[in-house]
């Protein structure tokens, strides 16, 4: 695979990903054609060697080597499904002045200027009173339109949103009673909305990705933050070698835009419930469980910032990562980010055996740091971990933008770490 192949993989991934339901159903689909058994939580694991379990917006994947020892470590890739945005009000059908409305609720830290004037979709999941799950998207559906200049001279010296007031976007014009959000997405999942007990819907942009600038080396989509570490841990996973002494995990967790407290996050129980499972079926005692995590690793993967040339400022004065020049290493003084000695040691093995260059990065000290699953992974388990990722502009923008020898690269560090570097 080169980095052409890689990206044209990357670009329909997005496309095929517009929520974390989408992107764990897709993780799913990838890795039942290529031989993986989809387990249940409320059904007795026989463990096959190469397994997946979805949990609501989540999934976790991994490959158990024959006669692996009942000490076996594990070596984790942890990422997040879901992105900022917006989603589904209980009222989903709202009006003004004539113009139909969508009922939406920010989600997380969206670049809010950054979604105005753009074709937007709805994509999630519907659930029936029979607690059966329909995924859904629209495709382009709404717009939350920018108000004309004429009508606001000042708009180029500072444009403030009110997130209640100015974000709601349109879908149409006529009488809100002569029409229904809720219904219209039922009818494209062929369900009765009288039978929509509940839904999880979000926002996505619906311009596809696209290569531009010199040599089509730049790279633009939403929700690169984190489908870009999704998907290389998915390709690595595909590749990783089943004769290992070491279990490798692909974990995609949920709602880490939202401070992953949920069952489906980083801070629920679900890599602890997998992995006590993964043992049981090895036979592994109490104590031998703790001193497979005593050897076990995370690599905790979600985009960075690349160095902004009409920001510099807002960047660390003397660590400044630039697109195109290698995934990111993390480090906060804080623990903002899980990175210590041992972590970034872990991590230039990783990259000298992908053959591949890395950036350190660190925040500017007047600049809060945003943090990552790698924390909240290290507490839950006690597991060593070290947090990484490819550089961005744009970040928690409806549209990111990479560069293409970033990402390609980190599928590669990820398949060193998983063939035990």
């Amino acid at each position: 695979m080169d980095t052409a192949e890689y990206m044209s993989g990357f670009a329909q991934f997005i496309s095929a990903s517009p929520s974390s339901y989408h992107a764990a159903h897709e993780v799913a689909r990838q890795l039942r054609d290529a031989g993986f058994t989809e387990l249940h939580e409320h059904e007795p694991w026989v463990a096959p060697t190469r397994a997946f379990v979805i949990r609501d917006g989540a999934i976790i994947a991994w490959i158990t080597p024959d006669d692996v020892s009942t000490t076996a470590p594990v070596r984790v890739l942890g990422s997040h499904t879901d992105s900022p945005g917006f989603k589904l009000k209980p009222q989903s059908t709202i009006g003004a002045a004539g113009w139909l409305q969508v009922g939406v609720e920010v989600y997380g830290g969206p670049l809010l200027n950054s979604w105005l004037d753009r074709e937007l979709e709805l994509a999630g999941r519907l659930v029936l009173t029979d607690g059966s799950e329909h995924l859904v998207r629209t495709g382009p559906f709404m717009r939350i339109p920018q108000l004309a200049i004429h009508l606001d001279r000042e708009a180029n010296k500072s444009l403030s949103l009110d997130k209640q007031r100015n974000t709601a976007p349109v879908y149409g014009v006529g009488e809100v009673g002569d029409a229904d959000v809720l219904g219209y997405l039922a009818d494209i999942a062929g369900v009765n909305a009288a039978d929509v007990a509940g839904y999880d819907i979000i926002s996505a942009d619906t311009q596809e990705p696209r290569h531009f600038g010199r040599d089509n080396t730049l790279f633009a989509a939403g929700r690169m933050d984190n489908l870009s570490s999704v998907y290389a841990g998915l390709v690595a996973l595909l590749g990783a070698p089943e004769g290992a002494e070491h279990i490798s995990v692909l974990a995609a967790f949920d709602h880490e835009e939202i401070g992953s407290e949920t069952r489906s996050g980083a801070c629920g129980p679900f890599l602890a419930d997998v992995l006590d499972r993964i043992y049981e079926g090895l036979g592994s005692t109490r104590e031998e469980r703790h001193r497979a995590i005593a050897q076990s690793w995370c690599v905790s993967s979600d985009a960075g910032h690349s160095v902004h040339p009409n920001y510099v400022d807002r960047h660390d004065p003397a660590v400044q990562p630039l697109a195109g020049s290698g995934p990111l290493l993390k480090i906060n003084a804080n623990q903002r980010y899980a990175t210590d000695a041992q972590g970034a040691a872990l991590w230039v093995r990783v990259c000298q055996a992908a053959g591949i260059e890395y950036q350190d990065f660190v925040s500017n000290n007047n600049s809060p740091c945003g943090s990552t699953i790698g924390p909240l992974t290290a507490t839950r388990l006690g597991i060593r971990t070290v947090d990484v990722g490819i550089p961005l502009l744009s970040m928690h923008s409806a549209r990111e933008l990479c560069h293409t020898s970033d990402a390609f690269a980190l599928t590669k560090a990820i398949s060193a770490f998983y063939e035990g570097a």
